[in-house]
C-alpha cells in the first residue's frame, strides 16, 4: 500500500511540473491568393502598426540582374513602383521599398516570378503583371 501511494505521489509530482510550460502554438499562416501580397509572419507586426516600418530597399550588385530603363514611378503605401522598359523595349511592372527613382533611370533588377492582377488598394490601380523585389541598383 505505502509503496502504490509513492508511486501514485511521484507520478503526480511528474505531471504537475511536466504541466507548467506547454508549448505555445502559432496559427497557420494562409498562402496568399492571387492578387494579394503574401503575409508576414505571425507576430511580425503589432496589431495597428505600419508592417512597412523599417523596410529598405537593398542594393543590388552589378549584373545581377536584368537591366532596364524607368518609364515611370510612383510612391505609395511604403513602396515605389516602378515601370521599366528592357533593352527590347518590353515593359514590367516592379514594386521594392520606398526609393528616390526618376524616369529615365537605368538599373538593374533582380528577376522574380510575377503575380497577377495585382490590386494597390492605396494607389486604386490593378497591375495585369508585377515583381514584388528586394531592391535595384540605379546604374550611373
Amino acid at each position: 500500500m505505502k509503496k502504490t501511494a509513492l508511486v501514485v505521489l511521484s507520478i503526480a509530482a511528474l505531471a504537475l511540473t511536466g504541466c507548467k510550460d506547454k508549448p505555445k502554438t502559432e496559427a497557420p499562416v494562409a498562402a496568399p491568393q492571387q492578387g494579394q501580397m503574401p503575409a508576414a509572419a505571425p507576430g511580425a507586426v503589432p496589431p495597428g502598426g505600419d508592417p512597412h516600418a523599417g523596410m529598405k530597399a537593398q542594393e543590388i550588385p552589378a549584373g545581377a540582374g536584368k537591366k532596364a530603363t524607368v518609364t515611370q514611378t510612383m510612391n505609395s503605401g511604403g513602396y515605389t513602383y516602378v515601370e521599366a522598359a528592357d533593352e527590347k523595349g518590353e515593359k514590367v511592372w516592379l514594386a521594392l521599398p520606398e526609393i528616390k527613382i526618376a524616369k529615365g533611370d537605368k538599373i538593374e533588377y533582380p528577376e522574380t516570378p510575377p503575380l497577377a492582377n495585382f490590386q494597390s488598394k492605396t494607389l486604386n490601380k490593378t497591375f495585369d503583371k508585377i515583381s514584388f523585389i528586394p531592391g535595384i541598383r540605379i546604374v550611373k
